[in-house]
């Protein structure tokens, strides 16, 4: 069974504290998680206040529709994080499990 891996590098420039930092990537998370079935989680440990790394995965029996949905995924990503004011530097997916292949 497939499973889907999306990782976002964010940039949030009018951060001036962790506080503003938690309020944007607290608002990507719940957005997407609202809008996808996925898990979704920040991965660094939050020493920068203008960066932050957020994690997501998602599982199906199709590649070709995890495939698509990580791509609307990171769309959506983009257009949040726009609107909060931050943008994303990088994004790349991973698909695991039977067959190891690159789909972004």
């Amino acid at each position: 069974m497939p499973i889907a891996s999306l990782t976002l590098e964010i940039e949030i420039p009018h951060a001036q504290s962790l506080k503003d930092r938690r309020q944007v990537v607290r608002s990507i998370k719940d957005r997407l998680r609202h809008a996808f079935n996925l898990s979704i989680a920040e991965l660094d440990r939050a020493e920068v206040w203008n960066r932050a790394t957020i994690g997501i995965v998602a599982i199906s029996n199709s590649t070709s529709y995890l495939s698509g949905q990580l791509r609307e995924i990171d769309q959506a990503a983009h257009r949040i994080a726009n609107g909060l004011g931050a943008q994303i530097l990088d994004s790349w997916a991973e698909m695991l499990g039977e067959e190891r292949e690159e789909i972004v």
